[in-house]
């Protein structure tokens, strides 16, 4: 059993290495060398693709990076699986799509808003996850 001082010396001892630690990770993961943003790819239709996302409600639906609810596909690498013109097809389709008895909303976008959205999710792809794109709900896998 550690006496009062030794406890104290103890406690503050691993508050500080813990801050130190703390710190270095905090240094390292800010560093530029470490950016996996993709910020430099941001285009005007990256833009608008990100508020057709957000307008629709598809996180509703889909996940993008672990975010959003499992009842559709994750599309984070959506461009990567299906490519751009299904993609595009789907989004423009008047009529709901349903894969494995799922229905989709015919959105009906235009082609400059299809547009957008696929560069939105060309953009998504290219983000570095660190193997996230291994990990796939098993609800929301694409069949």
């Amino acid at each position: 059993m550690l006496s009062k001082s030794q406890a104290r010396a103890f406690f503050f001892g691993g508050t500080a290495v813990t801050f130190l630690i703390f710190i270095g990770l905090t240094i390292y993961s800010l560093a530029p060398s470490n950016d996996q943003t993709n910020h430099h790819n941001i285009t005007e239709q990256v833009i608008k693709g990100k508020h057709l996302w957000e307008a629709n409600n598809c996180m509703g639906c889909h996940t993008i990076m672990g975010e959003g609810a499992y009842y559709a596909p994750e599309l984070t690498k959506v461009i990567d699986r299906k490519g751009a013109p299904l993609v595009k097809a789907i989004l423009q389709s008047p009529v709901p799509w349903a894969p494995n008895g799922r229905k989709m909303v015919a959105y009906e976008m235009t082609d400059e808003e299809a547009d957008a959205m696929v560069e939105y999710f060309k953009w998504i792809g290219q983000l570095d996850l660190n193997g996230f794109e291994r990990i796939v709900s098993p609800l929301a896998k694409d069949k």
